[in-house]
């Protein structure tokens, strides 16, 4: 059975060391999650999904979000761009990305996942519906950071009755480790560490 492969915010303002909210030790995942999303297979994987967070610089100290962090991921910037390449990724796995503007990305309404190779959208309940009746059954959820941004996909992902698997060594947290994330919210879920293997 194929499975889903989620990266969440690979984003440069938090994955580089100088960036605008930087996650401790993201940078150091950079090279190993190049090398996980290269060694990805057609025959396993249905797809590769990478979320951006999205902020708007007039609206970010207007929002919640602005009352803990700093300005970060601003839309065009050189810290809201992805630290990795979807390029990596076997041209025969289709590759999708997905804006937010909040750690979750299920709460916001009407939010599209579009199919990087040529622009077309679809609704991303409608995209999650269709990857369970196409069989996929379990998410791999890579990124950072463990304990918002991840949490809150595992969360909606298991809401809507997928299995996660969390490569512990492709994440890191801000506060909580990826491990302590697990044990403290998803310890009755169907959620669990794995090895980084493609």
């Amino acid at each position: 059975m194929k499975r889903l492969v989620l990266v969440i915010d690979t984003q440069a303002d938090f994955m580089n060391a100088d960036g605008a909210l930087a996650v401790n030790e993201a940078e150091t995942l950079i090279a190993p999650l190049t090398d996980y999303l290269r060694g990805l297979r057609a025959e396993d994987v249905a797809g590769v999904l990478f979320t951006f967070d999205t902020h708007d610089a007039a609206l970010y100290p207007l929002s919640p979000e602005a009352a803990l962090f700093p300005p970060h991921c601003l839309r065009d910037t050189g810290g809201w761009a992805n630290v990795l390449d979807p390029v990596v990724v076997d041209a025969a796995i289709p590759t999708w990305r997905l804006e937010k503007g909040v750690f979750d990305m299920w709460s916001e309404p009407g939010l599209l996942v579009e199919r990087i190779a040529d622009g077309t959208t679809i609704d991303r309940e409608a995209f999650f519906a269709q990857q369970r009746a196409a069989g996929v059954e379990t998410v791999t959820v890579v990124g950072v950071a463990a304990d918002y941004c991840v949490r809150w996909a595992i969360a909606g992902l298991v809401a809507r009755g997928f299995a996660v698997e969390v490569p512990a060594a492709l994440t890191r947290g801000i506060e909580r480790p990826i491990a302590q994330v697990l044990d403290d919210d998803f310890a009755d879920a169907s959620v669990r560490l794995t090895l980084p293997t493609a």
